[in-house]
């Protein structure tokens, strides 16, 4: 079933149909948030909300653009969210010795992880940056979709990417990889 025939049938009341969606889309959105706010539980915790939002939401779901990509615009306007109030409310969390082990979480860290020096220079960067590298590169969006799950036109999209890109170069120590010129992805 195509996403289209699992979110009419969520809208009938079929709660399987939403188990199916979130299956086929939380990978993804966890690689969001996790690439986002940089903290496993965090992360964790940000992709529960997000689904809990779609399944309160989903009848506002126009159907103009892609599933996914409402969907990831939820994700990341939840991230943001959490990156917010963790400014206004900074805590120190508990050490991981104290929490029991997932193995399957970690499974789905270990396949989100990206090499230690590219994620530290992407910590290193502003977050509209990091977003907007993040959803092109990492994830193969189009500028477009990116732009959309951001909420900024695609002229925006492409100065972040290249913006973001630069910065990621000159904090790996690779001044010459950066162009003059942002690229036209689409």
């Amino acid at each position: 079933m195509d996403d289209a025939t699992l979110i009419a049938r969520c809208l009938d009341g079929d709660r399987r149909a939403f188990d199916e969606l979130m299956a086929r889309h939380q990978d993804r959105v966890f690689g969001v948030c996790l690439r986002t706010l940089r903290d496993r539980e965090a992360a964790l915790d940000a992709t529960q909300d997000t689904f809990v939002t779609v399944f309160r939401k989903l009848d506002r779901f126009d159907g103009r653009s892609a599933f996914s990509t409402w969907l990831y615009r939820v994700a990341v306007n939840t991230c943001y969210d959490r990156l917010r109030a963790e400014k206004r409310h900074a805590t120190v969390p508990m050490a991981d010795h104290h929490e029991p082990s997932d193995p399957l979480a970690e499974e789905a860290v270990e396949a989100a992880g990206l090499r230690p020096e590219l994620q530290a220079a992407l910590d290193s960067i502003p977050a509209e940056f990091r977003a907007a590298v993040v959803l092109v590169d990492v994830h193969g969006l189009g500028t477009e979709d990116a732009g959309e799950i951001l909420g900024v036109a695609r002229g925006t999209i492409k100065s972040r990417v290249f913006r973001g890109r630069r910065l990621l170069a000159e904090a790996l120590g690779n001044r010459e990889a950066t162009s003059d010129r942002p690229t036209d992805s689409s």
